[in-house]
């Protein structure tokens, strides 16, 4: 996993409450394994028309929006079905962070683990970032997770996470890796046990 440090682009506004997973990446996409591949499919009901074409008005098509980093969002979004396919699709579309008033649990978590940054601010913050976004298309917004700030012209607001899940995304560890760094204890407490138990040499035996 890519390791999260400063984060500085520009920002698509996106004001609506309840988005749910279906929305972000709708459930007959849902056939690839690998990570990748589901950015164009992003918002797809809302992006494009029954015969394929890419709707103009919607606000991701804009040209002004291509290179964002950032979606700036309403309350609850990514709630619905726990589908990781959902941060899968807004990281391959671009966007390194999601602001928004509030998150549901499944996604927050499932963004953590694929590096893709959900930053809780207040209604009136994340509004103010929309307006700046909406009026301005080229407004730099500038995260720093060791700091836990957001700048924008002249707008600062700090935002909390929890210190090991920031200890995490700092240094692009996720489960595995997690576990990988503890490999010498694993490897002693595999050692230490007795020969009639399973051990991972005999679980890889049986493969």
């Amino acid at each position: 996993m890519k390791s999260v440090s400063t984060i500085s682009g520009t920002m698509v506004p996106l004001l609506v409450n309840n988005l749910d997973t279906d929305q972000i990446i709708p459930k007959n996409f849902l056939k690839r394994v690998e990570r990748s591949g589901f950015g164009p499919f992003l918002f797809h009901e809302w992006a494009y028309d029954e015969e394929g074409e890419a709707k103009r008005d919607f606000i991701l098509n804009h040209p002004d929006y291509q290179e964002a980093r950032v979606l700036v969002t309403g309350e609850n979004f990514g709630s619905g079905s726990s589908r990781e396919h959902a941060p899968w699709a807004i990281s391959d579309w671009g966007f390194e962070a999601v602001i928004a008033p509030s998150f549901a649990d499944i996604f927050r978590n499932n963004c953590y683990k694929n590096a893709l940054l959900p930053i809780e601010l207040s209604p009136d913050e994340v509004a103010a970032l929309g307006a700046m976004a909406t009026a301005d298309h080229g407004t730099i917004v500038t995260i720093e997770l060791e700091e836990q700030t957001v700048t924008a012209d002249g707008f600062v607001a700090h935002f909390a996470i929890d210190p090991f899940v920031k200890h995490c995304l700092q240094n692009g560890l996720d489960d595995i890796a997690l576990t990988l760094a503890h490999g010498e204890e694993v490897a002693a407490f595999e050692a230490s046990r007795p020969s009639f138990k399973p051990s991972l040499e005999s679980a890889q035996d049986r493969k």
